[in-house]
């Protein structure tokens, strides 16, 4: 394995503004976040990943170059002691407070907090620079944000339900990554008068009357199975199973992103009535 110098350590400030003091640059780096493992692994940093969570899907080659150190809100402590980390990287939403608590005690922990996509592009280049890779997670974040500039041009689509999960059904409303990328793709929420991932109703969604009715691939798994039951509770609007990674994933997945959103737009822009 060819590690690079050890330097003095790195004081950060984390998207939470907690300051961190990180061996620089960290040699074993364990990820707590799906998107944020396929990041790191994006910037280069797969030798010097030495744990994951049973979810961190991407690269493949994850969770089998890594330990798994357990789910995002249930970690194996035994494991992450065995690994000796000297960096920790967590999600305030995804991860749970007390974990995160127990694990800051003994390591030095850096936790993204991330609603929006200028929030996203926050964190890589945050997490360039902490883990040593600083020019190549500001390429990366330029390129985001580059595609999505020329995303933000398109026209409005009218109101969309985005569901996350069923039985019970709960949907992405305001405050969350979703509903800032469904703004971009030219969506309105139909829930923005709700917060964070609220349960609905049947009865609310009928009530709301979503012009567009968007179900995720994650972390519920709709299909096409699904279709019918949102077409009879909402005859009026139109259904569609959605890439959840690509509306959800806030690290380097967004690469892909933007052209996903403009190709959806695209596709749903055109099946509308004329008159729309």
């Amino acid at each position: 394995m060819n590690l690079p110098p050890v330097f003095p350590p790195l004081t950060v400030t984390d998207q939470m503004n907690r300051r961190v003091a990180v061996p620089f640059p960290p040699r074993r780096i364990v990820s707590l976040v799906p998107s944020q493992t396929e990041l790191l692994y994006d910037l280069g940093l797969g030798e010097q990943v030495v744990g994951v969570t049973k979810f961190c899907i991407h690269p493949a080659e994850a969770r089998k170059s890594a330990a798994v150190v357990g789910g995002t809100k249930n970690f194996n402590f035994d494991t992450i002691d065995a690994l000796r980390p000297d960096l920790i990287i967590g999600n305030k939403e995804e991860n749970y407070q007390a974990g995160i608590e127990q694990l800051a005690g003994k390591y030095p922990v850096w936790m993204s907090d991330i609603a929006t996509l200028a929030e996203s592009v926050d964190m890589i280049r945050r997490v360039g620079l902490v883990t040593g890779r600083k020019d190549a997670a500001d390429t990366l974040a330029a390129a985001i944000s580059s595609s999505f500039s020329v995303l933000e041009a398109g026209p409005a689509l009218g109101t969309a339900a985005y569901f996350i999960w069923r039985k019970p059904y709960m949907v992405a409303a305001t405050g969350t990554f979703i509903d800032d990328l469904l703004t971009r793709a030219g969506f309105t929420n139909a829930f923005a008068g709700l917060s964070r991932y609220p349960e609905v109703t049947a009865e609310q969604l009928a009530l709301v009357q979503p012009r567009h009715i968007l179900l995720s691939s994650e972390p519920y798994p709709f299909a096409e199975k699904h279709l019918a039951e949102f077409r009879e509770i909402c005859p009026q609007a139109t259904v569609h199973i959605v890439d959840g990674e690509l509306f959800s994933w806030y690290g380097s997945r967004l690469r892909h992103s933007a052209a996903y959103l403009a190709q959806l737009r695209h596709s749903i822009h055109q099946a509308l009535p004329a008159s729309s």
